[in-house]
């Protein structure tokens, strides 16, 4: 399959709805597709391309919808497919896609397809799932779950254990069965039919496991399977779909979004967001932010996958810390640390991606017992480690940094109740600073981090060079400024940003004073210092050949 022409997803902004938390239209405490088409206006505003929805099949809930029992019906907490439908065409009237996500690693235990499975081995369903001999109470091996516990759960009917690489309520599909490939494209086929405009395919390469070597992800058949998967399904439409895989490599990568099609539009790999993890330990187990280890994995990235892959640009999503919180000061400096954060990303090549709130600078929740959080990850890891003997202390404290639902309180629209969220109780509490931080609020200020996100979308359509340029990694040794070029054949971009809350020296060159600044988070010119996170973006047109040097004395990635 070879490009017929330019991709429109290069091009474009992509939001993320976590549905749960971003509009509840009934009451009920719960979002819903209802409150999503109510909130349409803000993202034709905003200027978004197409919106990536969290699940909103029918699922019991278990691990908030990617446990999925039915992937053709919608779960009634959400609406129906008539009210799924509806949001497809008025999406559409505003030029907005919408993107499913897909969970087809795994499903419910409370799918049909695992309801016969379990009855017996004579089953037809049977093998649409990972099962192995045993006895009840010796595992097949020591393999551990990601939400905990091991990843082998016993079936008395069947005297055998399933495999599950998350909660025990969701058993991995057999996609070496290939029934079970074609149930999955039957599937896809029939949600493009009604008008979907894309797919993001939840821990994707993890599909090809082979549990007896110990291997979960990128197994030996993966790409065989998404090369079927993509020949079969998407390119039959205009599509655009994104792989999640954390074990991702640029190398990989470049396979997953190679520019013939064969596989996805781009993947999401998540390098840069394991940073602040001490090596070969938990997510929980904090280490020092640095600088210069996020700008050498963001270049890398840039580089490998520049006119070999596309990259696919993320602070935020639903399963990560709020970035203001985490590389930023969300209290002293949130509103420029916001809009510096979002300078970097969206200055760089590929796909950038909003989570709800990132564009108002929403941050982490410091809620003040276990008991206000509900996701299942957070509560089984603070009673496995009081168990172990850790501080209470030291395990909120990674919880306050880094637990899935910083991202899941809802969304704040304005200073009234429950942020505008809803009219009843929230399925999770609102973050206390919605009274400061929301959308109304946002909106009315023209120098707020809404309208700052707002300008960074509409200038990627404007200027060639966010989608095309070649980028170029200025001081890479430097632990206070983040710089970089983009050029292209007209013109030359460069972002520069200042990673603290301190003033730092900023030598930039006489050239660039007469460059176009573009966008800037602080008033005025940039002088020869840097104030706390400022950052700005700034652009000329190409003289002759060279590339010049940006900045005096500069060192290059």
């Amino acid at each position: 399959m070879t490009e017929k022409k330019e991709k429109w997803w290069k091009n474009a902004v992509i939001y993320q709805i976590y549905p749960k938390s971003f509009q509840d239209s009934d009451g009920d405490g719960f979002g819903d597709i209802r409150g999503i088409i109510q909130r349409l206006d803000h993202l034709e505003d905003l200027g978004i391309d197409a919106v990536w929805i969290s699940p909103m099949y029918c699922s019991p809930q278990n691990d908030n919808g990617y446990d999925i029992s039915d992937y053709q019906d919608i779960d009634p907490m959400f609406g129906t497919l008539a009210d799924m439908d509806e949001l497809i065409a008025e999406a559409g009237k505003r030029n907005i896609r919408i993107i499913m996500d897909l969970v087809l690693n795994h499903t419910s235990d409370e799918h049909r397809w695992f309801l016969e499975a379990k009855k017996s081995r004579d089953n037809p369903y049977h093998d649409y799932y990972v099962w192995r001999d045993g006895e009840e109470g010796s595992h097949p091996n020591d393999m551990k779950a990601v939400f905990g516990g091991p990843a082998w759960e016993w079936v008395p009917e069947v005297k055998q254990y399933y495999f599950h690489q998350f909660a025990p309520e969701q058993p991995d599909l057999n996609w070496e069965n290939p029934k079970v490939r074609r149930e999955i494209y039957d599937m896809i086929l029939w949600w493009m039919e009604r008008g979907a405009g894309g797919f993001r395919l939840d821990v994707i390469d993890q599909i090809a496991k082979e549990p007896d070597q110990g291997i979960t992800n990128n197994g030996p058949r993966l790409h065989e399977f998404l090369r079927e998967l993509s020949r079969e399904t998407f390119q039959k439409g205009d599509l655009i779909t994104v792989g999640e895989a954390w074990g991702a490599t640029p190398e990989i990568a470049r396979k997953y979004s190679n520019p013939d099609g064969s596989e996805f539009s781009m993947v999401f790999q998540f390098e840069h967001i394991g940073l602040d993890q001490q090596q070969g330990k938990e997510k929980w187990d904090l280490a020092p932010l640095s600088l210069v280890k996020l700008k050498a994995c963001l270049a890398k990235w840039q580089k490998e996958l520049y006119q070999n892959g596309w990259n696919s640009l993320f602070w935020d999503n639903h399963d990560l810390p709020r970035i203001v919180s985490r590389w930023g000061d969300d209290r002293r400096y949130r509103a420029e640390s916001a809009k510096m954060l979002a300078a970097v990303l969206h200055g760089m090549q590929g796909t950038p991606y909003i989570y709800q709130g990132e564009e108002l600078g929403m941050t982490n929740v410091v809620f003040p017992d276990i008991s206000d959080y509900r996701d299942v990850e957070t509560s089984n890891m603070y009673y496995e480690r009081l168990e172990a003997g850790y501080e209470r202390e030291d395990v909120m404290r990674s919880i306050y940094a880094k637990s899935r639902d910083n991202a899941r309180t809802p969304m704040q629209w304005s200073g009234g109740k429950n942020a505008g969220f809803t009219t009843g109780t929230p399925w999770i509490s609102v973050n206390p600073n919605y009274t400061q931080i929301n959308a109304e609020a946002e909106k009315e200020n023209p120098d707020s981090v809404y309208h700052f996100y707002k300008k960074l979308v509409h200038l990627r359509k404007e200027y060639p060079v966010f989608a095309d340029g070649e980028f170029r990694l200025l001081l890479p040794e430097d632990e206070n400024i983040f710089a970089y070029t983009r050029t292209d054949k007209e013109s030359q971009m460069l972002v520069c940003a200042n990673f603290t809350g301190k003033t730092v020296k900023h030598p930039l060159s006489d050239e660039w004073k007469d460059a176009k600044m573009l966008i800037h988070n602080y008033a005025g010119e940039m002088g020869e210092e840097l104030k706390p996170y400022e950052a700005a973006l700034l652009l000329k047109s190409r003289a002759g050949d060279d590339i010049c040097d940006i900045i005096e004395g500069n060192r290059t990635y």
